[in-house]
């Protein structure tokens, strides 16, 4: 199984980055292989708008079945969703830390957006 990890950093001891959309690296772990990339999210980091969706986007064409993040907004969301991501909020400390939480069960599946848009709306 593929999982992206929103990142603070380029390794498996980087913390994992709150934000979905503007995180500063994707770490992209195979459960199945053990081996892992980091992908650089600067294009969206200091976006006017749309990093979420755009940030989507580049998770989606990873080919990822899971999304671990601190917290996700209802652009990336919907975004996620339609690549068929499962998402899963409230990672914190390490990428190795929050890949083991959610391989022992221990993170929240999420139906929908757990924090408002820029805009105020949910």
């Amino acid at each position: 199984m593929k999982i992206v990890v929103t990142s603070l950093g380029e390794t498996l001891d980087s913390p994992v980055d709150q934000r979905f959309g503007r995180t500063r690296y994707f770490i992209l772990y195979d459960t199945d292989t053990e081996q892992w990339s980091a992908y650089n999210n600067k294009q969206n980091l200091n976006a006017i708008q749309g990093a979420g969706i755009q940030s989507g986007q580049k998770v989606g064409d990873l080919g990822a079945e899971i999304i671990i993040t601190g917290h996700c907004g209802p652009k990336a969301f919907t975004t996620l969703a339609a690549f068929g991501l499962t998402v899963y909020t409230g990672a914190s400390g390490t990428v190795k830390e929050a890949i083991d939480a959610f391989l022992a069960n221990k993170l929240q599946k999420v139906s929908g957006a757990d924090v408002e848009d820029h805009y105020g709306s949910v």
